[in-house]
């Protein structure tokens, strides 16, 4: 109910509800879920979670390094190295991290039209600002808009930062149920400017910490005049119709036909207004322009069956049909590179689950029934809730898919950049044990062991006329890779400390797999309600830490990160103070990032030549409206 003595605590609405909403409406009505249904409240609260999520990315960039401007990409300290897709993915995966995947996009059930405005303060003119808005129009039918916009531009010379994230999405179900349908609209573009780094010889100007060098923009860099930038278009509709419907927990079968329809164009382009033979090598032509492109689509008819005793299935044949590539061939004296990989095919698909008292058995499988595109997928998780506090699970993964295109089949207007591996490198062959345990009380703690067979990676390879030679690689001999991560929060009055570590190991017999050995995050904060509990505050410091490692280098032209073991880095602390308020349903966000970076050393990097940012205040608030 409505607080009448402090409406500063009321989330809620009185007004008006879209026709089919009975009573009045409250937080809890506001629900947002993803493809697999799972549905969440519009969340208006201020937590330590919350916390983490307030960047970039909106979500926990544990594991991840960002580079020093926002927009910029991440490099990974930890991965998971099981993919549930059967295909090759799309190159340029440095450009993906904020590039949406269907399962990244929301639908809405809202009583009342819902606005949320997400607003962040960038590095030199620039915002960061992401706009959602989802209505009723009915109990049944739902639509949402939302925008996502960025410009930054940077501290350091040509990095300038530009990304817009459209996406419209619609969901219906009929009044009687039995038919239901979910569709988005997606359309992305995420620009970067690329300088390649400092340059060696300046390498020691910032590690020294010499005054002229700290305003950022007198470094020299290795080029100033590229850019790359990744485009996607994408249409998708799941919809599904009952033939026999479940009306009540007493009906033993229900039977339901879906269908899936995907369609997705995108390109990925660098550009160079001159080469810069010196850091890529010798190339074809004076401007530099490749482009990449790929259309993928895809399709998949269903049954859904479910029966009280023997449980629920999903059978399905899926359709796939994909063209990548370049528009010309190339052709060396002792090697020709195609422009195209085409093709189509079919491929079955099934889930299964199960609930027997306190466990749920969660099982899926795809296949690909094709000689050239061979890949598969077992995924199994049994979950079992031992009390109200301990959630237990544990899972077996397998999966068998090629390498991502780029590995494949590559062009460009550099001669060391081209390559035509189809037929050469074999499926990446990957099998995961995992384990987790879910515990307010206690801890949350998960280890899973991964052993991977013919890892492919992109690899330092050799160093010629100074400038480094990138190529891919696949590894023929098995490798073992172990995480274990530990999350436990401490609370003592309106003090917590919320502690994060993991540990993680490589077994192989070359270093082709690099990762830090432990990855620590540990915030101490104070909370609490004032004003007559109108306002939460929230404020703290959070240490980021990570050991020395050969972290792996970025290749601008590829929009990868590539393996190297010349030069190890991390070991730095990094401190961040922050101050975080809710008022009504507006949070606001405040923090000093990596403000010790004066005094503990100028040490800091993402990748070998590129440094991490430096200090620097940060503002941002979320704002919910509940008309």
């Amino acid at each position: 109910m409505p607080d009448k003595d402090n409406p500063f605590n009321n989330d809620s609405s009185s007004i008006k509800k879209s026709k089919g909403f009975k009573k009045l409406a409250t937080i809890d009505m506001y629900l947002q879920f993803n493809i697999d249904k799972d549905s969440i409240l519009v969340d208006t609260t201020i937590s330590i979670k919350k916390n983490y999520k307030f960047n970039y990315l909106q979500k926990d960039n544990f594991g991840l390094m960002p580079f020093a401007n926002i927009g910029q990409t991440y490099n990974t300290l930890s991965f998971d190295p099981i993919e549930s897709v059967t295909t090759p993915l799309f190159g340029a995966r440095a450009r993906h991290f904020n590039y949406l995947e269907n399962e990244d996009v929301k639908y809405y059930e809202v009583p009342t039209p819902w606005t949320r405005l997400t607003y962040k303060t960038a590095f030199e003119q620039g915002q960061l600002l992401d706009a959602a808005f989802a209505v009723n129009l009915s109990k049944q039918f739902n639509f949402s808009i939302a925008y996502k916009g960025l410009r930054s531009l940077g501290n350091y010379q040509n990095a300038l930062t530009s990304s817009g994230n459209f996406r419209f999405t619609t969901n219906y179900k009929s009044k009687n149920g039995k038919y239901k349908a979910f569709a988005n609209v997606v359309m992305q573009d995420i620009l970067n400017q690329e300088n390649g780094g400092l340059n060696n010889d300046d390498i020691e100007n910032f590690e020294t910490g010499t005054e002229e060098f700290l305003d950022r923009s007198v470094f020299d860099l290795n080029f100033d005049n590229a850019e790359n930038i990744l485009v996607g278009k994408r249409f998708f509709l799941n919809h599904s119709y009952s033939i026999i419907r479940k009306k009540d927990s007493l009906s033993k079968n229900e039977l339901s036909i879906t269908n899936i329809i995907s369609f997705e164009d995108k390109y990925y382009q660098y550009k160079q207004d001159s080469p810069s033979n010196d850091f890529f090598g010798n190339s074809f032509t004076s401007i530099i322009k490749d482009k990449t492109t790929l259309e993928n689509f895809e399709t998949q008819l269903g049954v859904n069956y479910f029966n009280n005793i023997i449980g629920q299935f999903k059978l399905a044949v899926n359709y796939k049909d994909v063209n990548y590539g370049y528009n010309s061939v190339i052709i060396f004296p002792n090697e020709y590179i195609p422009n195209r990989i085409k093709t189509s095919f079919f491929g079955l698909s099934g889930d299964y689950s199960k609930s027997i008292g306190l466990f749920n058995l969660k099982t899926k499988a795809s296949i690909n029934l094709s000689n050239e595109f061979k890949g598969s997928f077992v995924d199994a998780t049994l979950h079992y809730k031992l009390n109200e506090d301990i959630d237990l699970k544990g899972g077996l993964s397998i999966s068998s898919k090629l390498p991502n295109y780029n590995y494949l089949l590559y062009q460009s207007d550099y001669v060391n950049y081209n390559w035509n591996n189809f037929n050469v490198f074999e499926n990446v062959r990957t099998q995961q044990v995992r384990f987790n345990l879910e515990s307010q009380k206690y801890f949350n703690a998960s280890v899973d062991v991964s052993n991977i067979d013919n890892y492919t990676f992109f690899n330092f390879a050799d160093t010629v006329d100074d400038y480094k030679v990138i190529k891919p690689n696949q590894y023929n001999n098995t490798i073992q890779y172990l995480r274990f991560k530990l999350q436990k929060e401490i609370r003592v009055g309106s003090f917590a400390l919320d502690n994060t570590i993991m540990y993680q190991n490589v077994v192989s017999d070359n270093k082709v797999l690099n990762v830090p050995a432990f990855i620590s995050r540990n915030t101490l904060y104070y909370s609490n309600q004032l004003f007559k509990k109108a306002m939460t505050l929230q404020t703290g410091i959070t240490l980021n830490y990570f050991t020395k490692y050969n972290m792996n280098g970025y290749d601008p032209l590829l929009a990868e990160f590539y393996n190297q073991n010349e030069k190890e880095l991390g070991g730095f602390p990094v401190l961040d103070f922050f101050v975080n308020a809710k008022i009504r349903q507006t949070r606001i966000f405040f923090k000093a990032e990596h403000f010790n970076s004066s005094f503990t050393g100028y040490n800091y990097f993402s990748a070998p030549n590129h440094p991490f940012r430096d200090f620097t205040i940060r503002f941002g608030l979320v704002w919910d409206f509940f008309l």
